[in-house]
């Protein structure tokens, strides 16, 4: 399987999980009233959304890098008091 794949099923998996968890911290701390944990649970559903984006994040900087060229040589110029100039 692809890493990218791997990557994605991790996040979605624990992303989910951890969303599933927030939702119920938050409906029972509607149901017993208690304001802190409605606080902790919205946390928790923030977090679990954050995860999952930082997750996509990874993703695409993974096939930007594979899909970027790669190979310009860049080298000092000496007159220019370490100004680089990009060979073509």
């Amino acid at each position: 399987m692809n890493s990218r794949m791997k990557i994605l099923h991790a996040t979605k998996w624990a992303g989910s999980i951890t969303l599933v968890m927030g939702i119920m911290i938050f409906f029972s701390g509607i149901g017993s009233g208690l304001i802190p944990i409605i606080g902790i649970g919205i946390g928790t559903i923030v977090g679990a959304i954050m995860f999952f984006l930082i997750g996509m994040l990874f993703i695409t900087t993974e096939e930007m890098v594979e899909n970027t060229d790669k190979g310009t040589e860049i080298s000092p110029i000496k007159p220019r008091n370490g100004l680089y100039l990009v060979k073509r």
